[in-house]
């Protein structure tokens, strides 16, 4: 009996297989691949990694796969068109914006993390002067 949702088992994006040119004990040499170049190319290291990269976008797939199955592709349109015109509100360049009605409308305002405590923009040690940031924007200057 399958009422169409997605699945909830997590499909890992990346190849399993990968090649890294290994250099004389067995890592890429630093000299000529450059201290960064291994981390791209290395493969998941826990299975919950990428389960957890895509938290939120697998989690918004399977609630709008079963609101479609439960009230029909209009729920699903409206809230999508909802959260588009939510993430085009602006304002102006110098001023910080919350993204309160966003953050309401995907659920995330009840959500506390990292960017919340150590990323307020009143911690913030730069502060540029509003109309030379305003003519910026606009290619004034």
């Amino acid at each position: 009996m399958s009422f169409g949702l997605p699945s909830l088992k997590v499909k890992p994006e990346q190849a399993s297989e990968c090649k890294i040119r290994d250099g004389p004990y067995g890592i890429p040499n630093p000299f000529v691949e450059g201290l960064s170049s291994a981390k791209p190319k290395l493969r998941v290291s826990h299975p919950l990694e990428a389960s957890e990269r895509n938290y939120h976008l697998n989690e918004e797939k399977m609630n709008m796969a079963m609101l479609r199955n439960i009230q029909g592709l209009h729920a699903p349109l409206k809230l999508t068109m909802e959260r588009k015109f939510a993430k085009k509100i602006g304002r102006l360049p110098f001023l910080p914006s919350s993204n309160l009605q966003h953050e309401v409308l995907t659920g995330r305002d009840l959500d506390i993390g990292f960017e919340d405590i150590l990323n307020t923009p009143d911690m913030c040690e730069t502060a540029g002067q509003p109309h030379a940031i305003v003519e910026r924007s606009l290619g004034l200057l």
